[in-house]
């Protein structure tokens, strides 16, 4: 080989490894964004069915295979809706709502788009709505199912993003903590008070939860999360739907 290409080669010199290190970068990049893409319908997937699941779950359907809980879905939801402060429906659903109110998320509720879905289990009329909260550490959110009166709760779901195993987490992991709001009250009696809470020591048996001992500052989250959240839902509660 002559002086001239060894020079060429040289793998200790500063270009060498920094073109060396560009390819490389680019390779992995392409890499990363092949498998991203390749993975992407099944990651989305994955979120749908899992949202769907907790949606179930708010209306007191659990335990279900991925099938059962997909078939399941498509059964008890008449519709999603998205609708306005004012009870508005903007954007009208269809049966297995899974394509108007299904997309939403919190940016969307903090931009006034409401989502609002309409079931039907076992024959009677039942409304799912979600919220979303801060905990201790990090982002709640949940569902909760009413009855056809929407003042009475049927059933609820939480889920969070970091709180802490034991304590704060309970709010989603404890299903004997969720079935407590089973029948509580949206509103005050005789008010349209935003009541449902929950506290360290019931007073309205009505509309207030036992908190979980040892993770105030996450039931503090919840309770604020029902009173920002429902209170967007103030109209919507209390009359009858507006179409366009």
């Amino acid at each position: 080989m002559s002086e001239k290409n060894k020079k060429r080669l040289n793998t200790n010199s500063n270009s060498y490894i920094i073109i060396y290190s560009t390819i490389l970068v680019l390779v992995v990049a392409f890499m990363l964004a092949f498998v991203f893409t390749a993975l992407k319908p099944m990651q989305d997937a994955n979120v749908s069915l899992d949202k769907k699941k907790q949606i179930l779950a708010a209306l007191n359907i659990r335990n279900l295979s991925d099938a059962e809980a997909t078939q399941k879905y498509v059964d008890v939801v008449v519709a999603d809706a998205v609708i306005d402060a004012t009870g508005k429906i903007v954007a009208e659903g269809e049966k297995g709502g899974e394509k108007t109110a299904f997309v939403l998320n919190s940016s969307d509720f903090k931009a006034g788009k409401l989502a609002v879905y309409f079931c039907e289990v076992d024959g009677q009329k039942k409304y799912v709505l979600p919220v979303y909260g801060m905990g201790l550490w990090g982002p709640i959110w949940g569902y909760l199912a009413l009855d056809d009166d929407r003042n009475t709760v049927f059933g609820v779901y939480f889920n969070h993003e970091s709180e802490t195993a034991g304590l704060g987490a309970e709010i989603k992991d404890s299903e004997q903590w969720q079935q407590q709001f089973r029948g509580k009250k949206i509103f005050k009696a005789g008010t349209q008070d935003i009541g449902l809470s929950v506290v360290k020591k019931v007073t309205d048996a009505a509309t207030q939860c036992d908190g979980i001992t040892g993770a105030t500052l996450t039931m503090d989250g919840v309770t604020a999360m029902f009173a920002d959240c429902l209170k967007e839902y103030k109209v919507f509660l209390t009359n009858e739907m507006q179409e366009e």
